[in-house]
């Protein structure tokens, strides 16, 4: 005879049924992936600036200072209604993507505000090869017209970008230091369009070059020539 055959067994596996979530509820769950998706991407681009800054403002050496003064928090440039001294609307966002050295003076430019213009130029010439990295912006904050001979002045193989705008909407950005006017300081926006560092009435200018050339070396690594 043949040995009894051995019992059949069966096993039965749980099986998932089908995915029966309110549509609503799948639904955010991607919006919030996608804006969790959306923030990485952020901060990704975002990391060489902020990895740079706090190279500049927390890791300084020991005995460090700086000669200007540090705007912390960073304000950030406003839809500012600029035109160009023949009237033409300029946007204010084109001025992004360099630093920039800020001049605020009336068009009649006194005898202080020549200087700092001169001043302006200098320090950029002084910078040698980063010099390309910074644009020179002159805010004019009423609606004469400067002299034949400063427009001369201010032009050349790189001119100063002259651009006109009412002094209350740019005293809502840039503001002077306590005892002072608006009129007194160069202001160093960088190339994000953030106000970060405003130096001293009657500057000198050397220790303006120090302070610069350090914000160009912590910015180095995001930061080239040009918009």
């Amino acid at each position: 005879m043949k040995p009894d055959a051995e019992p059949l067994t069966l096993t039965v596996h749980s099986v998932n049924g089908p995915d029966l979530a309110d549509p609503a509820q799948a639904g955010e769950r991607r919006t919030r992936l996608g804006r969790l998706k959306m923030l990485v991407v952020l901060a990704v681009c975002a990391a060489p600036v902020i990895a740079s800054y706090v190279t500049y403002y927390l890791l300084q050496p020991s005995g460090r200072t700086n000669y200007g003064t540090l705007i912390l928090p960073t304000r950030s440039l406003p839809d500012l209604p600029l035109s160009s001294l023949d009237g033409q609307a300029v946007k204010a966002a084109s001025l992004k993507g360099q630093w920039l050295m800020v001049v605020v003076a009336p068009s009649s430019c006194d005898a202080a505000c020549e200087q700092r213009l001169y001043l302006q130029r200098q320090l950029r010439e002084m910078l040698g090869r980063d010099r390309d990295r910074i644009d020179k912006v002159w805010f004019v904050v009423d609606g004469g017209q400067p002299r034949a001979a400063l427009r001369e002045a201010t032009g050349g193989a790189v001119p100063v970008q002259v651009l006109r705008v009412p002094r209350e909407a740019l005293a809502a950005w840039l503001q002077p230091e306590a005892g002072h006017t608006l009129e007194e300081h160069v202001y160093v926006v960088d190339p994000t369009g953030d106000w970060m560092m405003r130096m001293p009435a009657d500057p000198q200018p050397g220790k303006i070059k120090r302070d610069i050339e350090r914000l160009l070396r912590a910015s180095a690594g995001w930061d080239k020539a040009g918009r």
